[in-house]
């Protein structure tokens, strides 16, 4: 029998969460993921070093304020690595605006219009490339001009179905809800343990694969952020799911049989649920209301936020006084 990695090909697209080349052709997905924590991770790597040094040289070389010089330095290393993954799998590569941005509509369209560029520089069409953006009310926004361009959106660190319809609504390619993350919290909230069939971030990418199949959007759904393969599995059929190559690999190992979980034209089918309001007022309320979605958004942001400040700082012993 194929490996439960194999078979998983075959209902759901594989998108390996890592920045590191040699994971990428040891799984061949069919996409890959960055962010600001697997960037640095990354480039602590020896073997990716001479990344580091051409994107310190090249910003060198641009001058300007140190401030700058690490800024350009960091962006030019984020799409880097973001090529080299392009050459390594058929799809799309994601790559993450500044966390830092989060808040800030006009400034996140500006860098991503920047990233593209910058791709486009390299011979990398926008067709191949996804925008990471945070789903905050001015993230999706964002995506909403964003898309309206041509530059398609990945809407990340979503935890609830009030980011998940605001984000098909602004039309956003695809959208990245955090299973493992929502786990975590349940998990510390309530002191319970959790099967795969009860495990809270499990339930809420189905309702939202339901939602989006019953009322019709286009918006692609990637599950993220596992903690274990029985969330995989218990995925498996959803449109797409991003996975660290350590779940992969067990993925791979294990010649287990492999059932569909997510049938995506049984939903399109099913009973429409109603529809959740997208304006700002309730987005805002339905976000208030979930301490869950509000707290994992916030400290994700924070999160990624400190690893591209421990990058900056490498960046910045590189290029010196």
């Amino acid at each position: 029998m194929s490996s439960k990695l194999d078979q998983l090909k075959s209902m759901t697209t594989v998108v390996a969460d890592t920045g590191d080349m040699g994971a990428i052709e040891a799984f061949r997905p069919q996409d890959c993921t960055t962010n600001p924590t697997l960037i640095l991770k990354a480039a602590e790597m020896p073997v990716y070093q001479g990344f580091v040094d051409e994107a310190v040289a090249w910003a060198k070389a641009k001058g300007g304020a140190r401030s700058a010089q690490i800024d350009a330095a960091c962006d030019r290393l984020a799409v880097t690595f973001g090529a080299e993954l392009a050459k390594r799998v058929p799809g799309r590569v994601s790559t993450e605006v500044d966390a830092d941005l989060s808040f800030d509509t006009a400034r996140t369209v500006t860098k991503a219009r920047a990233i593209i560029a910058d791709y486009a520089a390299r011979g990398i069409g926008k067709e191949r490339i996804l925008i990471k953006i945070a789903s905050t009310w001015e993230g999706i926004r964002a995506a909403e001009i964003l898309q309206k361009d041509g530059i398609d959106c990945n809407l990340t660190l979503l935890f609830s179905l009030a980011q998940a319809a605001a984000a098909a609504e602004a039309g956003a390619f695809l959208i990245s809800p955090f299973v493992g993350r929502i786990l975590d919290w349940y998990k510390k909230s309530t002191g319970q343990e959790y099967t795969a069939e009860t495990d809270p971030g499990v339930l809420s990418v189905r309702a939202i694969f339901a939602y989006y199949k019953a009322h019709g959007y286009k918006t692609v759904v990637m599950g993220a952020s596992f903690r274990n393969t029985q969330e995989i599995e218990a995925l498996a059929g959803c449109d797409r799911l991003t996975i660290a190559p350590a779940l992969l690999d067990q993925l791979a190992r294990d010649e287990g049989k492999l059932a569909r979980a997510l049938d995506a034209a049984a939903a399109a089918k099913a009973e429409k649920p109603a529809r959740i309001a997208t304006d700002e007022a309730s987005f805002r309320w339905a976000m208030n209301e979930d301490a869950m979605a509000t707290e994992k958004l916030a400290e994700g942001i924070r999160m990624f936020a400190a690893d591209l400040g421990k990058l900056k700082g490498m960046i910045g012993a590189r290029l010196g006084t």
